[in-house]
């Protein structure tokens, strides 16, 4: 019998067992609030306590994970505030994005692009939720790359990842809105029409942002979203 627990797995543990946690976190299977209980953990993902604690902090500098002075770790709880944030946040840098993607054009970058989409419809075709969260990080970083920024790049890994907490929540609902409008932001950069590419990026996080607070209830803030 084959062994698939990570502690088999010929890696450094840390970066596996990170990976591991922030997908469990990212797909809603450790929830919100819930506590992280290091013993459980190490047993469940066939490791020692180390790569566990060593994880657990590096999630909490991303965000994911709330660390409390003899309380423990929860898994952190992402406020509608804290959400909206976020869609200001990427409305800036993601339109920045297209905008130097649709400049910087290459045939490999269109071709990068285009593989994702197409990975991404069979994705939505088939109803699979979790990888339709991924392959829209996936484009979006796809963009990012592009654009041929250092800087912005850096920028926009833990953005991203953030961002998919959002999308996981409306992923059901979204992903085929989603893929559309990343075909018509995809056509606009390999068109090399920034304007076009800037705006259709910026909308397209208006309606993540507007999909987001139906979901939980809430109306944005500003009126033209």
């Amino acid at each position: 019998m084959t062994d698939l627990t990570l502690g088999a797995a010929h890696r450094t543990l840390r970066d596996e067992v990170t990976a591991e946690l922030r997908r469990r976190i990212l797909s809603g299977e450790l929830a919100q609030g819930e506590r992280l209980v290091e013993d459980r953990l190490a047993a469940a993902l066939g490791v020692s306590r180390n790569p566990v604690r060593e994880s657990i902090r590096v999630l909490a500098a991303e965000g994911f994970v709330e660390v409390v002075p003899r309380l423990g770790a929860t898994v952190a709880r992402l406020s509608a505030e804290e959400g909206e944030e976020l869609f200001d946040v990427r409305m800036a840098v993601e339109g920045l994005a297209a905008r130097l993607a649709a400049r910087k054009r290459t045939p490999e970058s269109a071709r990068r692009l285009r593989a994702v989409l197409e990975q991404a419809k069979d994705a939505v075709e088939n109803g699979q939720v979790e990888r339709v969260a991924d392959l829209n990080t996936a484009f979006h970083l796809a963009v990012g790359e592009a654009a041929g920024n250092a800087y912005l790049h850096l920028m926009m890994t833990p953005m991203l990842q953030r961002a998919q907490w959002v999308f996981s929540r409306t992923a059901s609902v979204r992903g085929p809105h989603s893929w559309t409008e990343h075909l018509g932001l995809c056509e606009a950069i390999v068109a090399g029409d920034e304007d076009e590419a800037q705006a259709r990026a910026v909308a397209h996080v208006a309606a993540a942002r507007r999909s987001f607070l139906s979901a939980i209830g809430r109306t944005a803030r500003h009126p033209n979203d």
